[in-house]
């Protein structure tokens, strides 16, 4: 069954390894369907992985091997809660240590250049807190962070 929404990310000609990546690294994923182009195409031939379907974090998307006209941007990211720090760091070292980069606040590219959010819970929770100065003391802790340090944003929550 199609879904009514699925996520379309562009590739120049490696949605499938992205796919195969995903699946391999977050839970509840996996590439449900390879579809070779019928013919030929400005950016590849008959034959060619078009498009792939894959589930992310159970997220439908549909991988477009699209070409090298569009390149992803962090106006567009997954934000994944974790659990926990070893989650935390299992995520961001599998996104940054196979070719990706660090960034600030939890954020970071994969080697495709698709942006993650790695958020623990921890730290939308202390963000969320009804106690403005402790909401404050969390978010200026996540403020000088790359990687999120769940240690350091319970402290400050506790002020």
């Amino acid at each position: 069954m199609i879904p009514k929404n699925t996520i379309c990310l562009w590739y120049d000609g490696t949605a499938l390894d992205a796919a195969t990546f995903y699946a391999s690294v977050f839970p509840d994923s996996r590439v449900k369907a390879v579809h070779r182009a019928p013919g030929d195409y400005p950016s590849g031939k008959e034959g060619d992985v078009l498009t792939v379907e894959f589930d992310v974090l159970g997220i439908p998307c549909l991988g477009l091997n699209g070409g090298p006209m569009f390149k992803h941007s962090e106006a567009f990211s997954f934000q994944v809660a974790t659990d926990d720090q070893a989650e935390t760091d299992r995520l961001w070292s599998a996104l940054v240590d196979n070719g990706g980069q660090e960034s600030d606040c939890g954020w970071c590219k994969d080697r495709w250049g698709l942006s993650w959010q790695i958020t623990p819970r921890a730290l939308s929770e202390g963000i969320a807190d009804p106690d403005p100065a402790v909401a404050k003391r969390v978010f200026e802790a996540m403020m000088t962070m790359r990687k999120i340090d769940v240690a350091a944003i319970e402290a400050a929550r506790r002020g």
